[in-house]
């Protein structure tokens, strides 16, 4: 496997610096974090991104004592959302801690470290979350102000034929029409590299939507949108009656859906 090597023109010299010093510390410090985000999807699709963060993939146990070495590290951290993400500032840079998805249902486990891909980030050895888990975290955002979508798409053409796609489809368990939203419009984005997913996975889903098709509805009425947005599902719920499959799912507490609810920015 290529590893690849990021330019160091692409970032400021000092937010460089930082970022490698702060990767090298917590190495020396055998804390061990995955890089995501911006890095992973150039790494992944040559898809090139100009940010002034890094996203640190952890598990939920090791966060506190990484927020304790950043700190010591010169940084202001604060844990912004007790139930997926910490963040550390150090002037006009920025780290997030990430150790699940907002939706409370892609939390960073084993996993992601056994099937981890090494790189070179801005010239430090490391190791990147993994597509599959890439995708798996990022088809559930689907907020007003922002969709993931495009990211899961250029992964599939990128990566598609290389993909764990077992290990993905169990991923999503019985989130699995998400997935499968996907690839169709995968299928509709780029009709000429169909080939890309390969044809069990497309006919293992349409026996799954065969089957779903002939099941009855469900008795009580959830709305498995609040999975997808924060916000815009927040109608069904509060005024239409709906369970909130956050809480069917029970990967958040009320406390927790309520205060990620809260921090949804008003609009203008």
């Amino acid at each position: 496997m290529n590893v690849a090597m990021y330019k160091p023109s692409r970032v400021a010299t000092r937010t460089r610096e930082f970022y490698r010093g702060t990767l090298r510390h917590l190495d020396e410090r055998g804390i061990r974090v995955l890089v995501g985000g911006a890095y992973a999807l150039e790494r992944y699709t040559g898809i090139e991104r100009h940010t002034k963060d890094l996203d640190l993939f952890v598990r939920r146990h090791d966060v506190d004592a990484l927020m304790r070495e950043l700190a010591a590290h010169g940084c202001r951290t604060e844990l912004s959302h007790p139930h997926w993400l910490a963040k550390a500032f150090c002037n006009d840079d920025f780290i997030d801690v990430i150790f699940s998805s907002g939706n409370g249902v892609a939390e960073v486990d084993e996993d992601w470290f056994a099937h981890a891909q090494p790189a070179r980030v801005l010239g430090h050895p490391t190791l990147l979350c993994p597509p599959e888990e890439m995708i798996w975290s990022k088809s559930y955002v689907m907020e007003r102000e922002r969709f993931d979508g495009a990211d899961i798409l250029h992964l599939l053409r990128a990566r598609g034929a290389d993909l764990d796609w077992e290990r993905l489809l169990r991923r999503y368990g019985a989130h699995w029409p998400v997935l499968m939203s996907h690839l169709l419009l995968f299928d509709f984005a780029y009709p000429s590299e169909r080939r890309h997913i390969p044809r069990w996975v497309r006919e293992a889903l349409r026996h799954r939507l065969d089957e779903l098709s002939g099941q009855a509805p469900l008795a009580q009425a959830v709305c498995y949108g609040t999975l997808l947005s924060r916000e815009q599902y927040l109608i069904d719920v509060e005024r239409w009656g709906y369970r909130d499959g956050r809480a069917q799912e029970g990967t958040m507490t009320r406390k927790e859906v309520a205060d990620w609810t809260a921090a949804i920015e008003p609009k203008c």
